[in-house]
């Protein structure tokens, strides 16, 4: 057994690519005589997702970027928050489109996810992007999983060869993550909470991706000693009297896992702070394709 997992900083990490982020925004700006901008569609006052949308359109400006808000009613119908959409796919200083996500019930997610152009899709959900992704072309690919790979080859460098387990079967995470690990050459399995014997499923893992949504589900006996542990999930606890608001956990039992694993992130603090800064990124990306400006995506 190891004595204890290196902690993997995903609050770190993410405060460097967005440094990188802002001196590339600025070459940008001079080849391309405009800032690049992420238009952030919010639908309805979900507080969580009102936090989100305050937080992501203040790190786009702090990056150099423009950040365009548009914020609808919850009664919105589908077909003026379609029409919304068509003028942003039109408007070209919007290189990145972002709705965010649950839309109010009576709206259908996937006819407005389908509404974006797969070139200003920054989220990554379309399904052209999609499609990209699973066949090794260049597309968009959601910010979670991107995230985790950046952090997991920043740690271990080539993922050549590993045996990596995704847990969570979701088009936002664990799919896209499977397809990311499968072009770096690891040996993947999806598994969900209907694979029998998933303890043992697990086990084998050199890389472990937690996405499956149920705090502490994946205790520290389910980790092979050394192995590299992604925890993508938050959870909140029942209130306590330690913890009145309810703690915050993830789907790794992480008091028992950093014993055993090699390396680990954390809840809150690991990957949670790579989804914006990766949105960034991908808007940045969009940015250069839309402009025809040349760059090196591979720096970011």
């Amino acid at each position: 057994m190891t004595q204890g997992a290196s902690v993997i900083d995903g609050k770190a990490f993410a405060e460097d690519l967005r440094a990188r982020i802002a001196v590339a925004a600025a070459q940008f700006e001079v080849h391309a005589g405009r800032k690049a901008g992420l238009a952030v569609v919010l639908v309805g006052e979900d507080p969580a997702s009102q936090v989100y949308v305050r937080s992501k359109g203040k790190q786009t400006v702090e990056c150099g970027m423009n950040s365009f808000e548009h914020k609808l009613d919850e009664n919105t119908d589908e077909g003026a928050l379609l029409d919304l959409v068509e003028r942003l796919n039109a408007d070209p200083a919007v290189d990145g489109i972002l709705v965010q996500l649950p839309l109010p019930a009576h709206i259908n997610e996937q006819e407005v996810i389908s509404a974006i152009s797969p070139d200003k899709d920054v989220d990554g959900f379309h399904i052209i992007n999609s499609g990209r992704l699973s066949v090794g072309l260049p597309g968009f690919v959601p910010c979670t999983p991107l995230g985790c790979l950046m952090l997991l080859k920043d740690k271990l460098g080539s993922l050549c060869g590993l045996d990596a387990v995704v847990i969570g079967r979701s088009n936002i995470v664990g799919k896209p993550m499977a397809a990311l690990l499968l072009a770096e050459s690891c040996t993947v399995t999806i598994a969900h909470s209907r694979t029998k014997d998933l303890p043992d499923v697990v086990r084998r893992a050199d890389i472990i991706v937690a996405a499956v949504g149920r705090a502490e589900m994946v205790k520290g006996d389910w980790i092979k000693p050394g192995a590299t542990v992604i925890d993508v999930g938050i959870n909140r606890l029942p209130p306590s009297e330690t913890s009145p608001k309810g703690k915050l956990v993830g789907d790794v039992d992480y008091a028992s896992a950093v014993q055993v694993a090699g390396a680990i992130t954390p809840v809150p603090g690991g990957v949670g702070p790579m989804t914006i800064a990766v949105l960034l990124r991908n808007t940045l990306v969009a940015a250069h394709r839309n402009a025809g400006v040349a760059f090196d995506e591979s720096t970011l």
